[in-house]
Parts: C-alpha cells; structure tokens; sequence
C-alpha cells in the first residue's frame, strides 16, 4: 500500500517554477524579438547618417570627377584639350578616390551586401590607371573609354542599391528616386562626352547613334520616373527645369542625333550642343545636390520617430511581462504551497492511515474508520484533487475490510477443515498403532507401516494449513525431546525417507513446546530436498552444537537455484510474507518461515558444495534444553 507520490530531489516547487517558466520565457522570448526588429529599423535609419558621411558624400564627389575626368579624356582624345588640363583632372579624381577610401575604412558593421558592392566599386576604381595609360597612349577606342568609365560609375551606384535599403517604405521610395535622379545625371554627362566625341569626327556613325540612342531614351525614363515618386517639396525644382529652355534645348539635340542627322553628316544645331550640355549639367548637379540634402533632413526625424513608437509600445510590452511574471510568481506560490499539502497529506495517507489499517485488520481489529484527507486549498483544481483523494481512500478502505473479511474466512475454513482432517487422522492413527500390534503377517504388518507413515504425511499436511491460518496445531510434548527423535520424526514424514541419512546428532533435546513445530519444519525442508534432487541421491540431514544454538543443516544434490532466486528466498524466510493463494507452488516455504518467526529459529539457504542446495537450520539456545530428555511423554 505505500507509494511515493513525488520523486527524490525533484520538490514540486522546482517543477512547478519550470513549468510556469516555459510560458514565461516564449513571452519574454516574443516581447524581446519584436522589440528588436522594430529597434533594428530605427536604428537602421540613424546608420544612414553614417552611411551619408562615410561612403555616399565621398563617393559622390568620385563619381563627379570621374565624369569631368571622362569628358576631358574624350576631348584629349579629339585633341581639342591639351594634355596639362586632362592631368590636373587626374589629380582632382585621385585626390576625391582618396578621401573615399580613407572615410570609408572609417565605416564599421556594414552589413554583408554592403560589403560586397564596396569591394567591387575599389576593384572598378583599381581599374582606372590601366585606363589612363590607354589614354595616353591613344591606344583606346573613345566608346571604348566611356564604357568603361561609366562601368566604375555604375559599381557605385550599385552600392547605392544597398545603401537606400530602409524599412520606411515612403522614405525608401523617395530615397530610390534621389538614386535614379544621380543615374540620369550620370547618363546625362557620358552623352555630353559622346557629343564632344560626334563634334570631333564630325559625322554619327551607327555604332554611336545606336549608343547614344540607349542613353537619352534611358536618362528621360529615370527623370520621368523619379519626378513621378519625389513627392512634393523636393521635386519643384526638378519640374522647373524641365520646363527651362535649356532643357527643351537638350532635348531637341537628343532627338537630332538619334533621329533628325543625315547618314553622315551633323544637324544643323550641332554648334549649340556643348554649351546647351554644359548648362543643363551645372543646373542638374546644383538640383541633385538639393535633393540629397533633402532626402538626409528626413532620414533622423523618421528614424527618432520610430524610436519613440518603440520606447511606448515596448516599455508597455515589458510592463505587461513583468505584470505576468509577478502574477506567475504569486501563483506559483500559492500553487507550490498547496500541491505540498496534497503531497504530504496523500504520503501520510498511503505510508501511514491505509497501512495502519491494513495492520489492524490483519490483526483482527474491527476499528477501520480513516480520517478523510483535509486542506485548505484555494485553488478550485486542488480541493478537486483532494476531494477525488477521499473517495480513492474510501474506496480502497472498503476493498481492505473486504480483503480481510475474505482472508479472514479463508482462514476459518483452513482451520475448520484441517481440525476435522486432524482429528480423523489422529484417530487413524491409532487404530492403525493396534492393528500394527495385533497382526502377526509380515506381509501385512509392512502394508500398515506404509499406511501409517502415508497417514502421517496427511497429517502434516492438514497441520500446514492450521499453521498458514496463523494457529497452532494443537499436538505437543510435555517433556523435552531428544534432538535424533526429532530428526527422526522429520524424516519420517518424508516420502522417499529411505534416501535420508541422519549421522548421529548432539546429545541434546529440544523442549516440549516447540519440539512438534521444529518437527514439521524440518520435513517441510527435508521433503523440499528430495523433489528437487534426483532421486538416485542422498539427502544428508546432519546436526552439531555451535554457539548461536543447535545447527541443523539439510543437504541435497540437485541442481541448485540462481542466486538471484535464492536471495529472495532467503529474504522470505527472514520476514514471513502474508500468504497469498496465487503462490500455492511456495506452500513448503511459507509454512517455514510462519513456525521460524513463531519461535526464533534461522533458517536460510545457500549452494551446497555437491551442486544442490543447504538449509541451514539454528535452534535458539531458548528451545533447547541440557535436562534428561523422555520420551512418549505427550
């Protein structure tokens, strides 16, 4: 009946904290992930100002010289600038690349694709010295040179891409029209080059109308584009100069060459390209520059403003996980407190009330009432637990009377049946003691003796069952008992005794009292050690004085038994086990260690040295008794 309601080492608080805890921790868990992806926008933002200063401004300002450093190359290549200028705009461009890579090796924590297109736009400017030598060896075809001018104009612009990723949807798309307003005026200095190129030759090949051709029908789609997205207050000047002669002017040299010169000739306009050009450059560069300070001024007043959105909504988010974590916390004590008392209760309950009653009841008590398990639980759950408690207690105390009222009758039945069977034996026997004096036939005299001891037999067993009863057999002796007639009268209730050898014991007796139970003890042991030994072996039954008593050792030649067997019978006759009918195989044993625990005696088993089994059997110095021992004095 006693169990154990909660582990060793595992208190219920602990349990308790770790399953509150799972809840608490994914809450905390989702709170702090919102809070830093909202942050991580914020912050995003506030990085940009870094980003502006560090990468965007210097590598602007490369971009211009590389385009002033582009169109002075094409006119040194058409002879119509001298070679001094075109170095001096060499020195400006190194002087801006420089200022580039030292602010920029200034920037930390760029994120991967940042530093990816970085390391391409320095591996496109590593380009420009072996183009510079082409140039001045006029060894390079001009379209040639500004392609490959405008490839490290465009790595630039790729790390713009990168740059303009913010998660302010409107502040991102007006930052995607400030990049295509750059690439347009980027589109728009290499036609300025590839006019100075047409002045030069003179006529508009197809290579170069065809080229020309992409970049105006290119420029127009991202002016158009990025006008479209600007947004008001940044695109008025913008509008202005598209509606400015010197843009109408642009535009109608971007149709001439594409569309309005003869084959191989120049429109008539031609003498009004460069300088229409050059207007319309400083007016665009002037307007871009604006729109970049612009698009700035509106980056930290969006990212300060998401900022604040995330001090109110997470200082209210980490209020109310604190709010949880409080109330989890109090409940958790309270929880705590009262599964502690349920434990305790029901451990008092199993270990102590339900096995007091069960003791009491082997006993023979009548008394088998069990207070009802009482706690003062607030938490419905728990008096739910302690009410379903008393009804198990309930239930399992009337299965204990039941029990006992059962093994109770059982055992009535045992004693009622075994007293009839004993004394119809007893009287057997003595009619078969006159017969045996009466008869004069060997032959039939010898058929009484095996009927006598099969009677005897039958005895002990009926008496077995008066000893499983817990009761007493009812047949003793006055005086005490030589210690061979007790060997012998055990052997003699054995079937095959002729198998049994007793050498001659100790010249002591055994007292009166315990003489008939130390009997039917020994053939119980005895019987045991002829059905599992074979039967073409002996059984020695051998008996000697050592202090603790009298030493009685029953020994066969069988097979023996595991170890782990024989530590559990061993363990069975140390404590009788209450007899239960389902091991009706274990009768011998049972009964063993009932008339052992009666009177004291020790029994146990261990290997015998011929393979079989021992019994080693101590008679108590209290059951043995040095006075002249009678015999026949029942």
């Amino acid at each position: 009946m006693k169990r154990r309601l909660t582990r060793p080492g595992r208190p219920i608080a602990l349990k308790l904290l770790v399953l509150l805890s799972v809840p608490l921790i994914s809450l905390v868990g989702l709170w702090a992930f919102a809070a830093s992806l909202t942050a991580g926008d914020g912050l995003r933002l506030l990085e940009i100002d870094n980003l502006v200063t560090n990468l965007a401004d210097p590598s602007e300002q490369v971009n211009i010289q590389l385009q002033r450093e582009r169109l002075t190359s094409t006119e040194f290549l058409s002879s119509a600038a001298p070679y001094r200028e075109l170095i001096n705009q060499r020195s400006r461009t190194d002087t801006a690349v420089a200022a580039f890579r030292r602010r920029a090796s200034l920037q930390e924590n760029v994120s991967p694709e940042m530093a990816v297109q970085l390391k391409a736009l320095n591996e496109e400017l590593d380009r420009i010295p072996e183009l510079r030598r082409g140039v001045d060896a006029r060894t390079i075809d001009t379209i040639e040179m500004i392609t490959t001018y405008s490839d490290v104009v465009d790595a630039s612009f790729r790390m713009y891409d990168q740059m303009i990723l913010v998660p302010d949807m409107a502040l991102y798309r007006l930052a995607r029209s400030v990049s295509m307003l750059g690439e347009a005026k980027e589109l728009l200095s290499r036609e300025r080059a590839m006019i100075v190129h047409v002045l030069a030759t003179g006529r508009v090949g197809p290579s170069e109308r065809a080229l020309f051709t992409e970049m105006s029908a290119t420029r127009r789609l991202l002016h158009a584009q990025a006008l479209t997205h600007l947004g008001p207050g940044l695109d008025a000047a913008h509008r202005q100069l598209t509606a400015a002669p010197v843009y109408r002017d642009f535009v109608a040299i971007e149709d001439a060459i594409r569309g309005q010169a003869t084959a191989n000739g120049l429109p008539a306009t031609s003498s009004t390209w460069r300088s229409s050009s050059e207007n319309l450059a400083k007016a665009v560069e002037r307007n871009q520059s604006e729109v970049v300070q612009g698009l700035v001024d509106r980056v930290s007043p969006t990212a300060t403003n998401i900022l604040v959105k995330i001090g109110v909504a997470g200082g209210l988010g980490l209020l109310a996980v604190i709010a949880s974590l409080l109330l989890s916390l109090r409940f958790r004590h309270v929880l705590v407190r009262e599964l502690a008392g349920l434990r305790d209760a029901a451990t008092e309950l199993a270990d102590v009330r339900l096995a007091g009653l069960i003791d009491r009841l082997r006993k023979g008590a009548s008394d088998h009432q069990v207070e009802p398990l009482v706690l003062d639980a607030q938490t419905t759950e728990v008096r739910d637990i302690v009410h379903a408690f008393n009804t198990v207690q309930s239930t399992a105390v009337e299965a204990a009377v039941d029990q006992a009222k059962l093994r109770d009758g059982v055992r009535h039945v045992f004693v009622s049946l075994a007293r009839r069977n004993q004394s119809l034996l007893h009287r057997q026997l003595l009619h078969l003691d006159g017969m045996e004096r009466r008869a004069e036939d060997a032959e039939t005299l010898e058929d009484l003796f095996k009927l006598d001891h099969l009677t005897t037999r039958m005895r002990r067993h009926a008496e077995s069952l008066i000893i499983l009863s817990d009761q007493a057999p009812g047949r003793g002796w006055r005086n005490a008992v030589p210690a061979v007639d007790v060997l012998r009268a055990a052997v003699s209730e054995v079937e095959e005794y002729a198998r049994v050898e007793v050498p001659q014991p100790p010249k002591t007796a055994v007292v009166g009292a315990a003489a008939t139970d130390v009997v039917h003890l020994l053939a119980e042991l005895v019987e045991n050690a002829t059905l599992f030994s074979p039967p073409q072996t002996r059984v020695d039954v051998r008996a000697l004085t050592v202090p603790e008593g009298l030493l009685i050792e029953v020994e066969d030649r069988g097979l023996g038994l595991p170890p782990a067997e024989l530590d559990q019978l061993n363990a069975r006759l140390a404590e009788p086990p209450e007899f239960d009918l389902a091991e009706s195989d274990r009768l011998g044993l049972f009964v063993v260690s009932r008339l052992a625990a009666r009177h004291g005696i020790g029994v146990r088993l261990r290997p015998s040295p011929y393979g079989g089994i021992t019994a080693a059997v101590t008679l108590p110095p209290a059951l043995l008794s040095n006075q002249p021992a009678l015999t026949g004095g029942r």
